[in-house]
């Protein structure tokens, strides 16, 4: 189901985040078994590099410069959120930036822009192509 503009609107933001972290844990999930990785320890523990808050932090720096003025605002707003939850073994700010990525890609998700997903996931993982299939 596609949800549309005013619908999105109503969505909390940290509630875009939680759908964002779902889709995002997914990629990487996917991308690990298609670069071949095949044993749980070992997928466990490429999937925490990419996964954990300093790297989608990271990612937010990348972004800055190819996100629209929207992208940028869903972002802002997930990271000033406030979402109850201390960060642990990670600074504030960036466990917040990540808050924003998520938020940003359960944004897009919910609007069914799953190319921009996509070309988002690419950065995260490198991708020289510029884009990503996790679905």
């Amino acid at each position: 189901m596609e949800f549309d503009e005013q619908q999105l609107r109503e969505i909390p933001v940290v509630a875009l985040a939680y759908i964002g972290d779902a889709v995002y844990e997914l990629a990487v999930r996917r991308y690990l078994l298609e670069r071949g990785l095949r044993k749980v320890d070992d997928l466990h523990k490429e999937a925490i590099n990419l996964v954990c808050a300093e790297r989608q932090s990271q990612l937010w720096t990348e972004l800055e410069g190819i996100l629209s003025e929207e992208e940028l605002d869903i972002c802002r707003r997930g990271r000033n959120a406030k979402s109850g939850r201390q960060p642990h073994n990670v600074s504030v700010g960036a466990y917040r930036r990540a808050t924003g990525i998520e938020a940003l890609i359960g944004h897009l998700y919910l609007r069914d822009d799953l190319n921009r997903v996509d070309q988002i996931l690419a950065l995260l993982f490198d991708e020289k192509k510029g884009t990503i299939s996790w679905r």
